[in-house]
């Protein structure tokens, strides 16, 4: 995160329940809750400091992964916006509680249906939608799939009827984000969809990584590359070692915990590699990794959900057959 560009906020955000069950993270208790506070149904409030909150899932509840916001001196900043509309009312509710300033920006850390929903909650309320371009792109069209091959009408419009960013960037330069004299870094990193921005707090030294970061638990491989993505989580814990870091399915983490879920994309690609030498793939090659998966990772979140699907992912990136989302032509 070297060059910058600088944005001045004046004052003046069936296979859908593949994303859903990804989001079986770990609950926290609530942060400090007032006796005239209603309970938050779907997400966890945790205070880290220097006015920066994250929304950590409630699992079961819909949210779908977590979220969290950024209070300046003249306006706030979200970062993402849960899977169902009525989590993200949620959330601008507890911002409301807080200040009366208000939303300037939501920034969307990557396409996927469970971390866009809520945008138009926030753009009714005044807000600038920023992300990559490829969100952009990708927000009304890649989604469709996490529907299957029988989506149905309704499922179909309400994808299309998404909220999409109103501002994209490109390239490899530092984004600052300036909410009154504090100024946030957004940054595109590749790994988990190609379209992939990390948001940077250096007042309160803490990174939203978006679904770049699962803590203690498996990821969506869907649209990942996971030799580019095992290289962004190194940078990120170099360049930020003593960060908290909020991830996109479980709780806040460490740079260590970084590590750890850095460390299953390499076993990951180790187990996969080892057993397509074998001779395995597909069905057989699910067959023959699992019980060692089972063994190293079988007590993280999602495992259930996602350590079949994570192999064929791989095996499928290895063989070269793997569809990846593309940048739109022209773009």
């Amino acid at each position: 995160m070297r060059k910058t560009k600088r944005i001045v906020l004046q004052i003046t955000v069936a296979l859908l329940p593949v994303i859903a069950l990804a989001a079986q993270q770990t609950q926290v208790p609530a942060a400090g809750n007032r006796a005239d506070q209603a309970p938050v149904a779907y997400f966890t409030l945790k205070p880290l400091g220097h006015n920066v909150w994250a929304g950590i899932a409630i699992p079961g509840s819909g949210a779908g992964s977590n979220a969290g916001f950024i209070i300046g001196e003249n306006g706030v900043l979200v970062v993402d916006t849960y899977q169902k509309v009525d989590a993200a009312r949620a959330m601008l509710a507890e911002i409301r509680k807080m200040t009366a300033l208000p939303v300037k920006y939501v920034v969307n850390t990557h396409y996927h249906i469970d971390h866009v929903t809520g945008n138009g909650v926030y753009a009714e309320a005044g807000a600038t939608i920023f992300a990559h371009k490829n969100v952009r792109d990708w927000i009304h069209t890649e989604n469709l799939k996490f529907y299957g091959a029988n989506i149905t009408p309704a499922q179909k419009a309400s994808v299309e009827g998404l909220t999409a960013p109103t501002q994209v960037y490109d390239g490899n330069d530092d984004q600052v984000l300036q909410i009154g004299s504090r100024h946030v870094i957004a940054h595109f990193f590749p790994g988990h969809t190609g379209g992939d921005t990390v948001v940077f707090d250096p007042e309160a030294n803490v990174v939203f990584c978006g679904d770049l970061f699962w803590r203690h638990t498996l990821p969506n491989l869907i649209d990942a590359s996971t030799q580019a993505w095992i290289d962004t989580l190194a940078t990120l814990t170099q360049a930020h070692p003593a960060a908290a870091f909020v991830s996109g399915h479980g709780d806040v983490g460490t740079a260590d915990d970084v590590t750890a879920f850095r460390g299953y994309l390499v076993d990951l690609r180790q187990y996969v590699t080892e057993g397509r030498a074998a001779g395995k793939t597909g069905d057989a090659l699910v067959e023959y990794l699992l019980p060692r998966m089972k063994e190293n990772y079988g007590e993280w979140g999602a495992f259930n959900n996602f350590s079949k699907r994570n192999i064929l992912d791989t095996d499928a990136e290895f063989a070269g057959t793997k569809k990846i989302p593309q940048p739109a032509a022209g773009h």
